[in-house]
C-alpha cells in the first residue's frame, strides 16, 4: 500500500448519523515522496542520539520518573485537566482540594505507563495490556463508571455535546475488537517490512481513530507510543513523550489526524509525527544536558562547603528522585539530628538549591525548584 494513495475509510449510517470504519493497517507500506524518507532519518538519528545521552547519564533512573510525571501533566492537559508538575509530586494534603481529582488523573497517568513498562518485561504491547493500563488510568477519576479497562460497548463520539452535533464519530461498538485485533497485528508483524517510526506514526492514527474506550483514548493512544519505542528497544528507557509537541499546537494535531479521515491525506499525518519524533527528542537531549550540568555544579558547591559527612550528599540524591523535602525526610535520609538536618536545610535554601513552600501548619515543605524548572517547558 502507498502512503500517497490510501483511502482511509468509509461512513456507515447509523441512527441518525453516520459514523466512520477506518481501513485496516496490517499490510506493507511504501512511498514515493523523498522528503518523507528525509524526516525518517533525521528523525531516527535524533531518537538514536537520545537513546545514547540516556546510556552514558549517571543514575538515569532518577530522572525518569521527572519525564514520566511532566508526560501525565501535559498529556492530561490536553484533555482539560488542569494541574501543574508540581502539585502532580506534593503530597495530596499540601494540594488545594479543588485541585486533588486533576492531581489524581495525573497520578492514574503515571502509575499507568510506570505499570505498563513493568508489564511488557513479560506481555508484548497487546489488548490485554491496554486494557490493563485503561483501567489503571480510570481508576477513582471522572470516567470511572465509564468501562475501565474494557472495550466499549456503545456509540461515542469526538467533539459536540451530542452525536447531531459530533466532530468525528467513530466506528459502531461491533468493529473495535477486529479493528483493534488488526492493529495489534500491525504492531507485532515482523514479515512487514515498515520502518518502527511509521509504523507507531500509522498505529497512533489508527488507535485514535477507533478510539475504543469510552473515555481515555487520548491517553491511552499517546501512552502507547513510548511503549512501543521501549518494546521496539528504540529506547533502552521511556525518555521520550509526544505530548509536548501535540499540545503545543493542539488545533494542528487533531486537524492532522482528521485530514486522514477526510481528505486521505497519510501522509502530511506521517510527516507531522516524524517532526514531533525529532523536536522532542532533541528537548529531551537538552534537558538531560542540563540535569547533568546542574548536578555537577551542586557536587562542585557542595565539595566547597569540607564537610566531614555524606549528609549533604545524600540529600542532593534525594532531591533528584523526590524535589520536595521536609526537615524530618531530612533526618531520615542522613541520620542527623533535627538540629542539624535543619542547619542543613538552612544551608540549601541560602544557595537558592531549595525554596519553601509551606503551606501545611504540620510542618515545613521544601521545593527542589532548580530542578524543577527544567521540566517546564517540555
Amino acid at each position: 500500500m502507498k502512503i500517497e494513495e490510501f483511502i482511509s475509510g468509509h461512513f456507515e449510517k447509523g441512527y441518525n448519523y453516520k459514523y466512520f470504519v477506518p481501513e485496516k493497517i496490517n499490510h506493507d507500506w511504501t512511498w514515493d515522496d523523498p522528503s518523507l524518507s528525509v524526516l525518517l532519518e533525521k528523525a531516527s538519528m535524533k531518537l538514536g542520539e537520545l537513546n545514547s545521552m540516556a546510556r552514558m547519564v549517571p543514575d538515569i533512573d532518577m530522572f525518569i520518573q521527572m519525564h514520566v510525571t511532566n508526560e501525565a501533566v501535559i498529556s492530561s492537559k490536553i484533555e482539560g485537566t488542569k494541574t501543574n508538575i508540581e502539585e502532580a509530586l506534593l503530597p495530596e494534603e499540601e494540594v488545594d482540594p479543588e485541585k486533588r481529582d486533576d492531581r489524581q488523573e495525573v497520578r492514574n497517568y503515571t502509575k499507568a505507563l510506570n505499570d505498563s513498562i513493568k508489564i511488557m518485561e513479560k506481555l508484548p504491547l497487546s489488548t490485554p495490556l491496554i486494557k490493563e493500563a485503561h483501567k489503571i488510568l480510570m481508576e477513582n477519576v471522572r470516567g470511572k463508571t465509564k468501562l475501565p479497562g474494557e472495550f466499549r460497548s456503545s456509540q461515542n463520539w469526538i467533539g459536540g455535546a451530542s452525536l447531531a452535533d459530533a466532530v468525528f464519530i467513530p466506528p459502531s461498538h461491533e468493529f473495535v475488537g477486529e479493528l483493534m485485533g488488526d492493529l495489534e497485528n500491525f504492531i507485532h508483524n515482523n514479515h512487514l517490512q515498515v520502518p518502527e517510526l511509521i509504523r507507531i506514526a500509522l498505529a497512533h492514527y489508527q488507535f485514535e481513530t477507533i478510539h475504543p474506550f469510552l473515555d481515555g483514548n487520548g491517553r491511552i493512544g499517546r501512552l502507547m507510543i513510548t511503549l512501543f519505542l521501549v518494546e521496539k528497544k528504540i529506547l533502552d528507557k521511556p525518555l521520550l513523550y509526544l505530548s509536548y509537541f501535540f499540545e503545543k499546537n493542539r488545533n494542528l494535531y487533531y486537524d492532522n489526524l482528521s485530514n486522514v479521515r477526510t481528505k486521505n491525506d497519510l501522509l502530511r499525518w506521517i510527516k507531522y509525527f516524524l517532526v514531533g519524533i525529532e523536536e522532542v527528542s532533541g528537548k529531551s537531549i537538552d534537558t538531560l544536558k542540563k540535569i547533568t550540568v546542574l548536578k555537577e555544579g551542586m557536587e562542585a558547591e557542595i565539595r566547597a562547603w569540607k564537610r566531614r559527612n555524606d549528609a549533604p550528599y545524600l540529600l542532593m540524591e534525594y532531591l533528584f528522585q523526590t524535589p520536595f523535602v521536609t526537615i524530618a525526610d531530612v533526618q531520615k535520609i542522613t541520620g542527623l539530628s533535627k538540629k542539624s538536618a535543619g542547619d542543613l536545610v538552612k544551608l540549601f535554601e541560602e544557595k537558592k538549591f531549595i525554596f519553601n513552600i509551606t503551606k501545611s501548619k504540620r510542618y515545613v515543605m521544601y521545593i527542589f525548584k532548580p530542578y524543577l524548572d527544567l521540566f517546564k517547558d517540555e
